[in-house]
């Protein structure tokens, strides 16, 4: 099996299982810094692709930090305070 695995006619990459930790962070900030553009200009076909690897990173790393920190601003509750000043930083 070469590293390269089929997801239909026009997908390939490697399986997100498959990749260091360092080359999924690596992957998911490809994908996510070039997400506005393929949104606004790429083809459905293109779009439908970008979608379903950057779920499939994503996916991956949800289940590789299960417990990863969540700042408090980015929670509904914290959402509501955004005013009063408080950081975006996580708390672990």
């Amino acid at each position: 099996m070469n590293e390269h695995d089929e997801r239909g006619p026009t997908m390939t990459g490697v399986e997100p299982s498959r990749l260091d930790d360092q080359q999924l962070m690596k992957e998911l900030e490809t994908i996510h810094r070039t997400r506005h553009d393929t949104l606004l200009y790429a083809s459905n076909d293109a779009l439908r692709a970008h979608n379903d690897r950057m779920a499939q990173l994503e996916g991956e790393f949800l289940r590789r930090n299960p417990n990863r920190p969540v700042a408090a601003s980015r929670t509904r509750e914290g959402a509501r305070e955004r005013g009063s000043g408080e950081s975006a930083t996580p708390r672990s």
